[in-house]
């Protein structure tokens, strides 16, 4: 037994320190015969040893075919303490033009393969069952316009297991291409063959008229395969290089039409509609109503639909928010989607009319304009006149709470009615000292420091309320402000007609107040947004204590003059 084992382990020595192996033959052989022209086949050629890749030469095949993705793998098999060795390549090769071809000899170390006869037949004239995978395409119409929007569908058929693999867009120049949608994985029978289906499908936007080339979509990956195990009785599943290409395809695309009035937008299908609160008759001055606006666009791209602009009678201000733009598909339609929500805030009460909206287009199947529109609206709004603070404060409480609109108004009523009492005391009093003529002038003097001292105290009043970024607070103080300075109830509509810069700055401060509100409804990102509305709110503050200061300047210069008059000289 031992001299046995000995003399196992010396063979092996022998083996290992003189290696039969060698190079003894080379076989090549394709995946099919025949095949179609410009399609992809597989080159399998194999060699009985470990060799180098690269003595492999290729260069012969470029005259006939298009020399795809080489793939080499190495194996090594044991039986019966005899070593089988293999270097495996697979090249894939499409034909260039159809015919009979050959596929040369090719020569490693001195040993040969045998040349290969190719048969290749017309592209379309194999019937599709004898293929395992192909890739068809097609576009939804053959004749379009500038910047309409040209469904490009493609489908990649496989009949065996997809191991990896890249479906790549198609090539177009002069046109712009996005994928719309995601994927669909389904199955149809072709000819009575199954096949795994998957969908995918492009928008293109051609950008200039003529003919627009489309190089077709194309496919590269891996698929499994059955495989006869040389020397075996049973089949297994191998990985195998395989491409594909979609037919190129030409659609002629005619410039925008000259008698077309408006902004350019071409789609199969356009409709306005409104998101307004039918259920309510009646609105009151300084409540916000909120309309929403979408325009719904078939076949067409999201970024060539207009902005629209709604023209409101004066004694409505309109408060917009950023539009949104989308595209989605529905019922094997693209529908692109413009929607853009307002807040418009009446300030007088009355009767008033939202004009219609109109959107032209442009209809490629009938080849004429049409209009989208959506009708006018009346309103009714009821209450008085935007003429005091808890009025104009109230639509602030509104837009932030409903909930706490009654609360909001009766503790700024109540603010106000305080102010105006203590106004009135302070009136009497004043009126008082003018009619005593015992008072030396001195008493004038202090009542004037006095009164300087009040507005001081206004003032910084009017600074706090900026400080706190509480707008509601901000216009109740600057109301109390002027009332004192003025000596008579100030509203801001009288405030604002001290000066322009005052108007300009309490207009932008209502302004702001409401676009944060709206831009932080409307963003995710809610720490950015907050900081930059507190920057744009600072601003208009900042804007508005200047007015205040330049309108406290020339009312000092104003009042100066009729009491210089009461000093005695």
């Amino acid at each position: 037994m031992v001299i046995r084992q000995f003399f196992i382990l010396l063979l092996l020595a022998i083996g290992v320190a003189h290696p039969a192996f060698a190079l003894s033959k080379i076989e090549a052989s394709v995946d099919r015969n025949p095949v179609m022209e410009g399609e992809y086949f597989v080159l399998n050629i194999s060699v009985d040893d470990e060799i180098d890749t690269g003595k492999l030469d290729t260069s012969a095949l470029l005259k006939d075919f298009i020399v795809g993705r080489t793939s080499v793998s190495r194996s090594t098999q044991i039986m019966n303490f005899d070593a089988v060795k293999e270097t495996r390549w697979q090249v894939l090769l499409a034909p260039k033009q159809k015919g009979q071809l050959t596929i040369p000899a090719f020569t490693i170390d001195g040993i040969s393969s045998a040349p290969i006869p190719l048969k290749v037949v017309e592209t379309g004239s194999q019937p599709a069952q004898m293929n395992n995978l192909f890739i068809d395409a097609k576009v939804s119409t053959d004749e379009a316009y500038v910047g309409q929007l040209i469904t490009y569908k493609v489908k990649l058929y496989l009949a065996v297991e997809l191991q990896r693999g890249v479906l790549s867009a198609p090539v177009i120049e002069g046109a712009q291409i996005k994928q719309i949608g995601e994927d669909k994985d389904g199955s149809e029978i072709v000819d009575g063959r199954r096949y795994r289906v998957i969908e995918r499908t492009y928008g293109i936007i051609p950008d200039l008229p003529g003919q627009v080339n489309i190089k077709g979509a194309t496919f590269a990956g891996d698929v499994l395969v059955e495989s006869q195990r040389r020397g075996g009785m049973f089949g297994f599943n191998e990985s195998r290089p395989m491409q594909a290409g979609a037919p190129s395809l030409t659609v002629q695309v005619n410039p925008a039409p000259t008698s077309f009035q408006g902004q350019w937008l071409v789609a199969d299908l356009v409709v306005l509609k409104e998101n307004f609160p039918e259920d309510i008759k009646e609105f009151t001055v300084g409540s916000p109503i909120t309309r929403t606006i979408t325009l719904l666009a078939s076949n067409a791209d999201e970024n060539s639909l207009p902005d629209i602009v709604q023209s409101l009678p004066n004694e409505l201000k309109s408060y917009p928010e950023k539009p949104q733009r989308q595209t989605f598909v529905r019922d094997a339609q693209i529908v692109s989607q413009y929607s853009i929500t307002s807040a418009i805030v009446p300030s007088k009460a009355g009767t008033f009319t939202l004009p219609e909206v109109k959107v032209p287009w442009w209809n490629p199947h009938l080849k004429r304009q049409e209009t989208a529109t959506l009708p006018a609206r009346t309103i009714v709004v009821t209450g008085g006149a935007v003429t005091d603070a808890p009025a104009q404060a109230s639509w602030q409480a509104n837009s932030a709470a409903d909930n706490n609109d009654s609360w909001m108004v009766k503790v700024f009523a109540a603010l106000w009615l305080t102010t105006l009492v203590a106004w009135i005391i302070t009136l009497i009093a004043w009126r008082r000292a003018l009619k005593n003529q015992s008072a030396a002038p001195t008493a004038i003097n202090a009542s004037m420091s006095s009164a300087q001292s009040v507005n001081v105290a206004g003032l910084q009043g009017l600074e706090q309320a900026c400080a706190s970024g509480d707008v509601s607070r901000i216009m109740l103080q600057l109301q109390r402000y002027f009332s004192e300075l003025q000596q008579a109830p100030m509203t801001l509509d009288k405030i604002a007609e001290q000066s322009p810069q005052l108007a300009q700055a309490i207009q932008q401060l209502q302004i702001a107040a409401y676009s944060a509100k709206a831009d932080a409804s409307s963003h995710t990102d809610s720490a950015n947004t907050n900081n930059a509305n507190t920057n744009k709110l600072s601003a208009e503050c900042a804007a508005l204590l200047n007015a205040v200061k330049a309108c406290e300047h020339k009312h000092s210069a104003s009042k100066s003059v009729p009491l210089s008059p009461l000093n005695p000289k």
